[in-house]
């Protein structure tokens, strides 16, 4: 097998630079490819076997990105050109004082342990992420013929990752120390 050699999730599985891709075919093309690195396919000796665990490491990271939709559309944008997280923390107007009094609410209803609060702010999150994926599918196909619809992808994003995170803490198993969106510390 060819070694694969970029961090560009979509090209090390093989799949089509898409923010709707599903899962299932995320997961049929990891396996796929991790198949073709079995050592009894591949044989050799101990360089061969470091170069399958670096190449199993390479497509189990792009899996873990492209299943998670955030995550799978940070790696579209920035595929496309678009600009990072880090370069552009735009959201959108009176979001964030929208986002700060849910979250006040949510953290009332943690301290508080209050199940059937929490049970309805997950709800209301998950909704909420729902339509953010919803949109970032909208945006990437404007994005297709307007380039100019990059940024506001960004600015999209940027927004969802607030989602995320409430998703991750109204979890009753989260843990501040070890945990953070998108499953990766």
């Amino acid at each position: 097998m060819a070694a694969v050699r970029t961090d560009d999730p979509f090209d090390t599985l093989g799949l089509p630079a898409s923010f709707s891709l599903e899962v299932s075919r995320i997961e049929r093309a990891a396996l796929a490819k991790l198949a073709l690195l079995h050592p009894d396919g591949v044989g050799g000796g101990d360089a061969a076997s470091d170069e399958i665990e670096v190449q199993a490491a390479r497509i189990n990271a792009a899996r873990d990105v492209l299943v998670f939709s955030l995550s799978r559309a940070e790696a579209l944008l920035k595929r496309l050109g678009g600009p990072s997280k880090e370069a552009d923390k735009s959201l959108p107007a009176g979001f964030l004082m929208e986002i700060m009094s849910v979250r006040e609410q949510v953290e009332e209803a943690i301290a508080g342990n209050d199940a059937s609060a929490r049970a309805t702010w997950t709800t209301w999150a998950m909704e909420q992420r729902k339509a953010m994926e919803s949109r970032a599918a909208e945006l990437f196909a404007k994005a297709q013929t307007d380039s100019a619809a990059l940024r506001e992808v960004r600015t999209h994003l940027n927004q969802w990752r607030y989602i995320e995170r409430m998703i991750e803490q109204l979890d009753p198993a989260y843990d501040a120390g070890s945990s953070d969106v998108g499953g990766t510390a």
